[in-house]
């Protein structure tokens, strides 16, 4: 028997040494993610590990799973204790070492593989650590899959067979690199920023681009755990800042930036503008839909409205699918759909065939934009931008909110809007056009200004996004309602960012 495990247990105790703890909101719509030592301990990762391969039985999955983990000081003792798990569940263990989330979703190609679990805590702060999981390749647990895995590990539910087996992979890290090389070089010169705030993607980015053919200027490749400029995620305007010094430095013609695990890619242009992910998103759209006219992209709830309103974009007979927000929502709707690709603001883009095997990363998302930039030698990357039609987008503004409370708040603001939509009732001295509540709310105004609220589903907070295609004072007044009506719920704290 195996302890069952606590909520809560004190460091530098004999109990935390000798039973599992698991904080049972760490198990989240589709990832799971806790602070190590405060949420979980070894033994809870343990305890995390015989659940999944308890899991994999009951599925019917072939147990033989790939495991990897990310560049953190306590992410490789975490993955051995997961491993430790799984194996005790009968499971045999692919273990590629330290790796991109990417590259282990490519494992379970490149191996035959079923299952993944990947220890990465993402673009989280240090002290954070998880593990994304998937077993059926390229899709990554939703929430029926987490809600069965958190009843199986906090009840202790084990099924442990015995019998499972430890394989390490040896230099997979050049599996993967020629897989993502071993295409003609691009046919322009092009110099390139590759930011990686020290995380793992430093190990791999700046080689892959140069085999491309890209002259590649590194900044912040270097392998540092203590992340000692800033987190590595290309979400936040602080990497994005240093990502423009340094073009603007080198005259560079774009600046790619990854995030901690590399399944994420955030662009600046040449001169030096931020381009957020979902902008970024329409241009590779109206680039993909001269190959393939007609095609279907889904876009998560957070990104531009102007997928659906984009003249070139209508003009090549594109479908738009806004869906939720979230790797594993969108990867499946994807998968789904059959379509070509899925943007999410974050930085998820998920490219189907040809492009990719229709899960998340960073390299492939790259690689796409070079490309991108190769099929159009005459223009830069600042005037591929200010092509697109103008609208004031904010960055994604993330107030404080505990996980439990972010849903139930999330819940009664778009209650809120309902009654608002449904009573006539203006926002912002406007009727309201539209509201999508597939995923949180979001409320579009008749000038086609928007709002969004939703609850985080990895950390303890809310997420906010709003555009305008009128004025950066419309996109301001939009922040304005929506923020007015979380300020009446005192639970909501300070924003990471704002406008």
């Amino acid at each position: 028997m195996f302890p069952t495990p606590k909520p809560v247990l004190v460091p530098n105790t004999y109990a935390y040494e000798s039973e599992p703890m698991v904080k049972p909101t760490g198990f989240r719509e589709y990832d799971a993610r806790w602070l190590f030592q405060k949420e979980i301990n070894l033994m809870g990762v343990q305890a995390l590990g015989m659940g999944l391969g308890t899991l994999m039985h009951e599925m019917g999955v072939r147990p033989e799973i790939v495991t990897g983990h990310d560049f953190r000081s306590y992410s490789s003792s975490i993955k051995l204790a997961l491993v430790s798990g799984l194996m005790a569940a009968g499971v045999k263990v692919h273990d590629i070492g330290l790796a991109m989330s990417p590259m282990a979703y490519f494992a379970q190609f490149a191996l035959d593989v079923p299952a993944v679990a990947m220890v990465t805590a993402s673009h989280n702060d240090n002290g954070w650590t998880g593990v994304k999981m998937g077993v059926n390749r390229p899709l990554t647990f939703g929430p029926d899959e987490m809600t069965r895995l958190k009843e199986i590990v906090l009840g202790a539910k084990f099924d442990l067979k015995g019998g499972g087996a430890y394989h390490f992979v040896e230099n997979f890290p050049e599996v993967y690199i020629k897989d993502l090389t071993d295409r003609p070089k691009l046919k322009h010169p092009i110099k390139v920023i590759a930011a990686c705030g020290n995380g793992t993607a430093g190990a791999f980015a700046p080689r892959i681009l140069e085999a491309l053919g890209a002259q590649v200027i590194p900044l912040d490749c270097e392998l540092d755990h203590t992340f000692p400029k800033y987190n590595p995620n290309p979400e936040d305007m602080e990497m994005l800042h240093a990502m423009r010094d340094a073009v603007l430095e080198h005259k560079a013609d774009l600046a790619l930036g990854f995030d901690g695990d590399g399944d994420r890619c955030g662009v600046v242009d040449d001169a030096g503008e931020e381009i957020f992910a979902d902008k970024m998103g329409v241009m590779l759209a109206r680039d993909l839909a001269k190959l393939h006219p007609g095609a279907t992209f889904v876009v998560d709830v957070k990104s531009t409205g102007l997928f659906a309103t984009d003249p070139e974009l209508i003009k090549l007979g594109v479908k738009a699918d806004y869906w939720k927000t979230g790797h594993s929502y969108m990867k499946r709707r994807v998968n789904e759909t059959g379509a070509l690709v899925g943007f999410e603001k974050s930085g998820h883009y998920f490219f189907n065939k040809p492009v990719g095997r229709g899960y998340d990363d960073g390299l492939v998302s790259a690689i796409a934009v070079l490309d991108m930039m190769d099929r159009n030698p005459g223009k830069k990357l600042s005037q591929l931008r200010e092509a697109l039609p103008k609208t004031w987008s904010s960055p994604t503004m993330s107030p404080h909110c505990a996980d439990e409370a972010k849903y139930g708040i999330v819940a009664q603001v778009v209650k809120y809007y309902e009654d608002l939509a449904a009573k006539g009732a203006l926002v912002t001295g406007q009727k309201i056009r539209d509201i999508v509540t597939v995923n949180g709310v979001r409320v579009t105004c008749e000038d086609g200004s928007w709002g969004l609220v939703r609850a985080s589903s990895n950390k303890p907070e809310l997420v906010v996004v709003v555009e305008s295609p009128v004025s950066e004072a419309r996109m301001r007044e939009m922040f304005a309602e929506v923020d007015g009506v979380l300020r009446t719920h005192p639970e909501v704290g300070a924003y990471n960012q704002t406008i």
